[in-house]
């Protein structure tokens, strides 16, 4: 038995399995709070407003992830998965919020939930088109286009303030990166499983040593509040609105069937089409509670995939944890507020490791397919098409925005690339299976 299956079976202490599951809580921290952030500055919400939003975001990604990984005879991938606000829906909720008005904004949200459990039985009986040169080839992008984000956050966070790329943040960044690595390589056991959490503690103190962190937020945040109803505006509905949210709803499920397949193969795990229906119909529920909470649509966030292939814990014990600590610290702002002292340049050190290794699981996944020409045109392409929208966002700016939502999204549109190169080139096998 190797090294790795002799730490992922072992028990763990209550102890130990905190602190792995504030490791999955701290790898999708900064994603999660980027979109309240971003959303609440595009609806021009003010301070109380932006800590209502925050807060409860942060709660429903704990409801949305306990939905995902308890499994019922409805719902429940039961893999160790993280949910958060996902990033597809930012620009159609900022278009409908600002043209047609937050009702219509939450309507669409939760019209768009409705969907994704109605069509959930459907979409799951795709999976043959799912294959491992898909999928790899999916799960590649995933990493690899996230590597800019990383890359964002090791400058500062913000590409246009005046301090972006200093060398300081570069330094900091660079320092977390090394740390988590050394951790990895040099590391015994249950060190080992939490390099990135050491890493980002170590980066987060070494940041504060160098007078990078401002500890202001932490004194204005209140100590306790709840979600409410209805707390911005009561829902709204209106076809084209539901339609440009549905299309980047679509986008998050072909996304998160990446993600599904990427920690079965990690976890040694055979997805059904029942585990596949089960799973679209959470991120269908958690779309459903973010409209009448008046927050986000939740998906599977690609991250954590890093973090379970790094610690080689693949129990779901820490995932539950990680999931009741958020709703702790959606319901104590001031806990949060001490999470969002994490230093951008430390989140990004900790994404360029993790991301990487969702792009290595990727390859490991492409190398199990045989290298036919097809299925390398199928990989070439697909991967380059990807990577190649991820770097000129904007190449479609004078197609409609319902479009653009979908086709300045690399994963996505790498990942249709590789579906429909699939068919058309791999048709006789696709069909003469059951």
């Amino acid at each position: 038995m190797s090294a790795i299956k002799k730490t992922t079976d072992e028990q763990l202490s209550v102890a130990k399995t905190i602190l792995l599951g504030f490791q999955h809580l701290l790898a999708m921290y900064a994603g999660d709070i980027l979109i309240p952030l971003l959303m609440g500055a595009a609806l021009h919400f003010n301070a109380q407003q932006m800590t209502y939003l925050i807060s409860t975001d942060i709660f429903m990604c704990g409801i949305a992830t306990l939905l995902q990984i308890h499994r019922t005879p409805f719902s429940g991938i039961a893999l160790p998965v993280v949910l958060g606000s996902a990033v597809e829906y930012l620009a159609p909720m900022e278009h409908v919020g600002t043209h047609l008005g937050w009702g219509y904004m939450y309507g669409s949200i939760i019209i768009t939930g409705l969907f994704i459990i109605l069509i959930s039985q459907f979409f799951a009986h795709l999976r043959r088109f799912f294959p491992p040169v898909v999928t790899g080839s999916l799960i590649t992008l995933i990493g690899f286009t996230l590597i800019p984000v990383a890359f964002q956050n090791l400058g500062g966070g913000n590409v246009h303030a005046h301090d972006f790329g200093k060398p300081l943040n570069l330094l900091i960044g660079l320092i977390t990166a090394l740390i988590i690595v050394l951790f990895n390589i040099f590391g015994r056991g249950f060190v080992k499983q939490i390099a990135i959490l050491l890493g980002i503690i170590i980066g987060t103190l070494l940041a504060i040593a160098c007078g990078q962190v401002n500890f202001a937020s932490v004194g204005q945040a209140h100590w306790f509040h709840l979600p409410q109803l209805f707390y911005f505006a009561k829902p709204e509905f209106e076809w084209s609105s539901i339609l440009t949210m549905i299309l980047a709803a679509i986008t998050c499920m072909i996304e998160s069937t990446g993600v599904y397949f990427a920690l079965a193969d990690i976890v040694g795990r055979d997805l059904t089409v029942d585990d596949l229906s089960r799973g679209y119909r959470s991120e269908g529920l958690a779309a459903i509670l973010g409209g009448l909470f008046n927050t986000f649509p939740y998906s599977t966030f690609s991250q954590n995939v890093g973090v379970v292939q790094l610690s080689g814990i693949k129990k779901l014990r820490p995932v539950y944890y990680a999931g009741f600590m958020l709703l702790i610290l959606g319901l104590i702002p001031k806990c949060g507020a001490i999470a969002a002292l994490i230093p951008n340049a430390v989140l990004g050190g900790a994404m360029l490791v993790m991301f990487g290794m969702v792009g290595a699981q990727g390859i490991k996944m492409l190398t199990s397919v045989k290298m036919t020409t097809n299925n390398l045109l199928i990989m070439a392409v697909s991967i380059g098409v990807g990577l190649g929208v991820t770097a000129q966002p904007t190449l479609f700016k004078f197609l409609p925005s319902a479009v653009q939502t979908i086709m300045s999204n690399g994963m996505v549109v790498g990942g249709i690339t590789a579906l429909i190169m699939n068919i058309l080139l791999n048709w006789r096998q696709l069909f003469s299976n059951k």
